[in-house]
């Protein structure tokens, strides 16, 4: 399994950034994908997840009415949109997959993949 996350980067806080997480190995089929961040010297903390199949999402109270999470079932890939950045959102965004009936949470995570930095400047 390859999750391959992509679209990070440097940002003015307002402005707005799509991360990209192409999935490979994975049989689609009752999994569900989500993202994850990690700022300097903080724990990693949930930010949003959508299941495959079904179109359920879920966001952090922090994210919600800024973030999306969607996907391209044809293309295998999860993105999350971000808008109204915050400078305090810095941080290392990934991608992870679960598997099951619920939403991919810290502690479901099967697949990690690696990180995508995203910088926002005050």
């Amino acid at each position: 399994v390859q999750l391959q996350a992509s679209g990070g980067g440097l940002v003015q806080a307002g402005g707005s950034l799509r991360l990209s997480c192409a999935a490979s190995g994975l049989t689609f089929s009752g999994v569900t994908m989500g993202w994850f961040r990690q700022a300097p010297g903080k724990e990693r903390e949930f930010v949003a997840a959508i299941n495959w199949i079904g179109f359920s999402t879920d966001y952090a109270d922090s994210v919600k009415g800024r973030f999306t999470i969607s996907r391209d079932g044809a293309k295998g890939t999860v993105y999350l949109q971000m808008n109204s950045l915050k400078a305090e959102e810095t941080a290392v965004y990934y991608c992870a997959a679960g598997y099951g009936r619920s939403l991919v949470t810290m502690s479901t995570v099967v697949h990690w993949g690696q990180g995508t930095q995203v910088t926002v400047s005050s």
